[in-house]
């Protein structure tokens, strides 16, 4: 999709009149998107600045996201708040309860007059921010799901297949090292991958009241054996470099696009870099079913990140800031925004206009993580997660899992220690919000 298209089709879509306006409103929108995505979502504003002359819409980055999301409750306590702020997934609960902060999406949709139909975005996406009784929360943006990158050369010179279980992780792991590579596979976001989406991926509850949906008063139960025999596993590898740790986040990506490591689970909108980092042949795929857990998989969870507005601004900003989302999510940026950066498109109308662009034809397994969202109807234990300082929670977790990577302990201990100590965060959440 070219600028100039989306140009075009958005003057049409708002029926925007010739003629400069006496002076332009500044929206501001916090985020949390470094690099390369930092430039495509300048290029979004400055394109949406381009096609309408009342709005200015000026993006600031203000860290990672929990930096961001910081900045932005800070801001509001001080009444400096922006009018629109990037938030990821697991800080839905927080955001939730800050209810006089908060201005939900489809209210001010409603309330602007601009038109919203909540059918057209994918269900596995904008269900996680909606209340139970279906109101959207936020505006879905950057959504991802973690995927199985691979090397094709690295394994067709191991001679094994793409692994489609946990078993066959294992046995390409050993082809690969035994065939020269330094490592076998290796992840980031750990927590997300190994722990949430593992849980989603096999239906197991991760915490009571449906993974913290139906109520703060929920307790982590993901001690359990499967999740505890899997880690063990993957510690074990250690042994013969068939797993290597690299890193929180997305620290590990080196290691997988400079041929260090042959199989890497993390999410799908790393597209982007490994296309300009990665000089072998690549590809994704679904994540590897444990068949000692389950006979086939349920579906993953997102990642990535939502658009909260919040309180506090006039009217007539708000009216400019539902323009800009009906930007935001129309096909075509979708489309772009999806095929620039691996990001799942967030619409129906999306992802069928990425295909009849032949951009999944040009790119096998770039739609990937949408069959995978979109496998089987969420359960309650694959819906995603709503629970309070999830932030801190997942701090928690990786530091128990690295304490296992160490040998310092066992995944039971590593586990149980998570989960005593996320419960006390649990229980400080509730109070807080009570």
């Amino acid at each position: 999709m070219t600028f100039t298209k989306t140009l075009l089709a958005g003057t049409a879509l708002f029926g925007l009149m010739a003629g400069a306006a006496a002076a332009q409103t500044e929206i501001h929108w916090w985020h949390a998107m470094g690099g390369a995505n930092g430039e495509r979502i300048d290029r979004m504003a400055a394109e949406f600045n381009a096609m309408q002359s009342d709005y200015v819409i000026v993006p600031t980055y203000k860290g990672n996201y929990t930096e961001t999301m910081t900045a932005a409750i800070a801001a509001f306590r001080a009444g400096e708040q922006p009018h629109l702020v990037q938030v990821f997934e697991v800080g839905t609960a927080t955001m939730m309860a800050a209810e006089g902060a908060i201005y939900p999406i489809e209210q001010l949709m409603e309330d602007a007059g601009e038109p919203f139909d909540g059918s057209a975005y994918l269900p596995a996406v904008v269900s996680y921010y909606q209340t139970p009784e279906g109101e959207l929360l936020s505006m879905p943006f950057n959504s991802s799901t973690p995927v199985l990158w691979y090397n094709a050369d690295a394994l067709a010179a191991a001679g094994v297949d793409v692994p489609t279980t946990w078993d066959e992780m294992e046995t390409a792991a050993r082809a690969l090292v035994d065939s020269g590579m330094e490592c076998g596979f290796s992840f980031g976001w750990q927590s997300w991958v190994m722990v949430e989406n593992y849980s989603a991926w096999h239906n197991l509850q991760m915490g009571t009241q449906e993974n913290g949906f139906a109520g703060f008063d929920t307790e982590f139960t993901f001690n359990n054996e499967a999740v505890i025999n899997r880690l063990q596993a993957i510690a074990d590898m250690q042994e013969d470099n068939l797993f290597v740790y690299g890193g929180r986040r997305g620290d590990s990506l080196p290691m997988f696009t400079n041929g260090e490591c042959g199989m890497w689970m993390n999410s799908s909108a790393y597209y982007g870099s490994i296309v300009s980092q990665a000089e072998f042949e690549f590809g994704q795929t679904m994540l590897p079913l444990d068949t000692d857990v389950a006979d086939a998989p349920q579906n993953s969870i997102i990642g990535g990140a939502t658009l909260w507005a919040l309180r506090g601004h006039d009217a007539a900003e708000y009216e400019g800031l539902a323009q800009f989302l009906t930007y935001l999510s129309s096909p075509e940026v979708q489309a772009w925004w999806h095929q620039e950066t691996g990001y799942v498109p967030i619409t129906t109308a999306a992802a069928e206009l990425s295909a009849s662009q032949g951009f999944y034809e040009a790119n096998p397994g770039t739609d990937t993580a949408g069959q995978q969202l979109s496998l089987n109807a969420p359960t309650p234990n694959s819906r995603g997660i709503r629970f309070g300082n999830f932030v801190q929670v997942r701090d928690v977790i990786n530091e128990e899992m690295e304490a296992l990577w160490a040998g310092t302990i066992s995944a039971q201990e590593a586990m149980d220690n998570a989960v005593e100590r996320g419960n006390e965060l649990l229980r400080r959440f509730e109070r807080s919000v009570n």
